[in-house]
């Protein structure tokens, strides 16, 4: 799918991204950008990552060819069901969400008309807003896609063609799977910086170095984005807050006994699941940091 006409609901970091790397690697795309707040609309209009700007979504999708959803998780069901009405026939909807099974589950109850896919792209940052935007976000990243027995081949195959013409990696799951797996490798990962930084001792942060700021940078995200993200995945979170107590409980344990070498073991072990991540990958906060409707 190469759109001619992109509509993005939510002109943020992510959204802002979205529309120059689309007008950057997508021929003749034009960008339609919608926002609430005038402000953002002529930020994004000056930076050109948007060619036109509404502050009505519904006056946004007009005539588009690909609809792509930039709000938090709990503003989707109810801005995809407002601009429903208005979409051409042969339009195609997606988001960005950070969690999956309740959006998809919103999506195809209340929109049953609408062509739509689940999507996820990996890439984001703590930093927020669209004066962060930068076409290579998406770079390297992996987009998760999250079709179901209801989603249309072509459409998933034109959903997904757009997600590599920007450059990403795609991989399906579903939304079930989705949300099991990304709660260990995102939202785990943020609500355990988070903390971290609470947990500190008055008087240590100001000694704090790289390591520390690196394994806490994403505690820096939106708070009311990362509570909706958190809550809807409250589930696949606990769980994983389970396996890292067992974890600590392992480390504690190895501390306690003074063995040395079964220690040393343990760190080599997480060393070597750590490079074996993917080299190269966009590490710019493996999260859509900020993708709020601005």
């Amino acid at each position: 799918m190469q759109p001619k006409r992109l509509s993005v609901l939510g002109v943020g970091l992510l959204g802002g991204s979205l529309g120059l790397a689309a007008k950057a690697r997508v021929s003749g795309c034009r960008v339609v950008g919608y926002a609430h707040r005038p402000e953002t609309l002529d930020q994004a209009l000056s930076l050109g990552a948007i060619d036109e700007g509404y502050d009505d979504p519904v006056r946004a999708v007009r005539d588009a060819d690909l609809v792509v959803l930039c709000t938090p998780v709990g503003m989707l069901g109810d801005l995809l069901a407002r601009v429903a009405p208005a979409l051409a026939p042969d339009a195609v909807a997606t988001d960005v969400g950070s969690t999956k099974a309740s959006v998809v589950r919103v999506a195809e109850e209340r929109c049953p008309t609408v062509r739509f896919v689940g999507s996820h792209p990996m890439a984001g940052s703590e930093k927020r807003g669209v004066a962060f935007a930068r076409a290579d976000l998406f770079d390297g990243a992996v987009c998760v896609t999250t079709p179901t027995a209801r989603t249309e081949p072509v459409v998933l195959a034109g959903v997904e063609a757009f997600w590599r013409h920007l450059g990403m990696r795609v991989e399906r799951l579903s939304p079930d799977e989705h949300d099991r797996l990304i709660c260990d490798v995102s939202h785990l990962p943020h609500a355990v910086a988070a903390a971290l930084v609470t947990a500190q001792q008055p008087g240590a942060e100001r000694l704090a170095g790289r390591g520390f700021l690196d394994a806490t940078r994403i505690a820096g995200g939106d708070g009311g984005l990362w509570r909706d993200i958190l809550l809807d995945n409250r589930s696949n979170l606990t769980a994983s807050i389970g396996r890292l107590r067992k974890s600590l409980d392992e480390l504690e344990s190895l501390l306690d006994q003074d063995r040395a070498e079964e220690l040393r073991e343990w760190l080599d072990r997480a060393a070597d699941r750590r490079r074996a991540a993917q080299p190269g990958r966009n590490e710019g906060g493996g999260e859509n940091g900020r993708n709020d409707p601005s």
